[in-house]
């Protein structure tokens, strides 16, 4: 069982779990965890974000692989690859934020000064048209950016470190930094270096990644593929979250919503029409649900429900049917 620190979680209940079902994810077998995990990938340049993921599907064998946010083929670092199962979480993470680092060239002369104000102009909420090759309607949308650290300017070259929001645009960021300036600019260079929670730091390359397979293969060891291949729960931590009992866990992967007396744990700070994560007390995620109210009210409900089922994750053989031998 999962140890919950009770930080950060209001209680309605303590209860044991039974170990006869499911599964801790890091001890689930190694197809099964392969199955339920994703795989930080450094991108290289040159392929698309659709081509990566197609890559890491064939080697690990499995039917289906996705990313959330598309890396265009020239701009390479962090990109998260979600394989198997795990593709039913990127409805939760796909919108997260992003860092990257930027290499932005002025078309003509202009002081180091004047290119450090018109870039730290674009900190906040911005507009941003789409670029014409985005792949998504072209209409002006706002867009935040959170931070620009301006590392280094020389000559015509800019180099800078921006957080922004999941959709934003670095390339039109730049030409839109142009026209500021009067002079014009483009993007040069581009790494993400940071997608939501993961990090430059903790990405794989593509040969790493086949490596890792090739010597579980042929030795049968395991121990790289899980040190490479993260369980799909690791990346919905920042998620509300609530936790159920074990009685509850086959109604809800039947697509039962989830009731009061089902309910042993709360994440703080949920609100009402939140989308979150509903967790088994393993550490399984079960479903992806939507709040019917938030955590002080859901709490103390003794009746009803508290949150409706969007998409189920977990087998729903997984445990035992008790409908109608225990509330749930």
């Amino acid at each position: 069982m999962i140890d919950f620190d009770n930080n950060g979680w209001l209680i309605k209940e303590e209860t044991e779990t039974n170990t006869e079902y499911g599964t801790c994810p890091n001890k689930r077998s190694i197809e099964q965890y392969i199955k339920n995990g994703f795989v930080i990938v450094d991108k290289p340049k040159g392929p698309t974000s659709h081509q990566v993921a197609a890559w890491v599907r064939d080697m690990f064998g499995v039917n289906k692989a996705g990313h959330p946010g598309t890396l265009d083929p020239a701009v390479t670092g962090v990109l998260p690859v979600f394989i198997g199962n795990s593709v039913k979480v990127l409805p939760l993470i796909v919108r997260s934020d992003k860092e990257y680092v930027c290499l932005m060239q002025v078309h003509k002369d202009v002081g180091a000064r004047e290119i450090r104000s018109a870039i730290n102009e674009f900190v906040g909420t911005i507009t941003q048209m789409p670029p014409v090759k985005s792949g998504v309607k072209r209409r002006f949308r706002d867009r935040k950016i959170h931070y620009i650290k301006i590392l280094e300017i020389s000559g015509h070259n800019a180099l800078f470190l921006a957080g922004t929001e999941a959709g934003t645009y670095i390339r039109t960021l730049c030409v839109d930094i142009g026209k500021k300036l009067g002079v014009g600019a483009h993007m040069q260079e581009l790494r993400r270096t940071k997608a939501g929670m993961f990090f430059e730091k903790d990405a794989h390359s593509l040969h790493e990644i086949r490596d890792a397979y090739e010597f579980y293969h042929e030795d049968a060891d395991e121990s790289a593929i899980r040190k490479l291949v993260r369980p799909l729960e690791d990346a919905i931590t920042h998620a509300g979250q609530i936790v159920i009992k074990d009685s509850a866990v086959s109604s809800v992967c039947n697509g039962a919503p989830l009731h009061a007396g089902g309910v042993l744990r709360i994440k703080k700070d949920i609100r009402e029409g939140d989308k979150i994560a509903l967790l088994s007390l393993k550490g399984e995620l079960v479903a992806l649900g939507t709040t019917a109210a938030d955590s002080a009210k859901m709490i103390k409900k003794t009746k009803g429900i508290v949150a409706s089922v969007d998409r189920v994750v977990m087998n729903a053989k997984a445990y035992p049917k008790t409908w109608g031998k225990q509330e749930a």
